[in-house]
């Protein structure tokens, strides 16, 4: 049987959401970004938005208690009660234990490992329109017109604050720390599955593709 409750596990930079949008319109399943979500209550000025940017614009991962808080309303959306993948959640052990007494289980825990070395490299690139969000890199995949978001055509792209270099270690040291357990977290309930991340991407979607069916 095709899995369908699925999570995606990595560092910033890993590939991620690349793969869980391909995975969500393979599986007809909504592709649940918790960093989509936050930037979007960040652009709307609501108060958790603007908690949120706070730790976001340093580097920083944002609070449980906000996480989830979002997250448990995505999941109560009809779209979501099929099956869904997650993206960027449960990225703590707490989380994960937040998740389970939602009554959630996952079908397989998709952990993308990428070295901090290629993070940098991949991050520190990186470039996104401020109108629509789409995201581009100045080397691997630069817009056809340079400054010119090809999705919706804004002129003024930008290099967002999290994505300078000295940020970038902050959310690496952050992420190694704070993973470190989930990871084993769902090593002990045998969820997890490890994908080399520095693989082309339709070699990682091929991997990926092998353990969900």
């Amino acid at each position: 049987m095709s899995k369908r409750r699925l999570m995606m596990l990595g560092p910033p930079g890993a590939g991620k959401g690349t793969q869980a949008k391909r995975i969500a319109t393979e599986k007809s399943i909504p592709h649940i970004s918790t960093g989509d979500m936050l930037r979007e209550a960040r652009r709307k000025g609501t108060e958790m938005g603007k908690e949120a940017a706070r730790y976001m614009d340093a580097g920083q991962l944002v609070p449980d208690e906000v996480v989830i808080g979002i997250v448990r309303d995505r999941l109560d959306e009809d779209d979501a009660s099929q099956g869904f993948i997650l993206d960027g959640f449960p990225r703590t052990r707490a989380q994960a234990e937040a998740l389970q007494q939602m009554g959630i289980e996952l079908d397989a825990v998709l952990n993308i490992v990428v070295s901090d070395e290629a993070v940098i490299g991949r991050l520190g690139g990186r470039i996104s329109c401020p109108s629509c969000g789409a995201v581009y890199h100045e080397m691997f995949n630069p817009p056809a017109t340079p400054d010119v978001c090809d999705a919706c055509g804004y002129q003024g792209l930008i290099k967002r604050d999290d994505d300078q270099p000295a940020a970038i270690k902050k959310r690496l040291e952050g992420y190694h720390a704070q993973t470190a357990p989930l990871i084993a977290f769902y090593q002990e309930i045998g969820a997890l599955v490890a994908i080399d991340g520095e693989q082309s991407p339709e070699e990682v979607h091929d991997a990926i593709a092998e353990v969900i069916g």
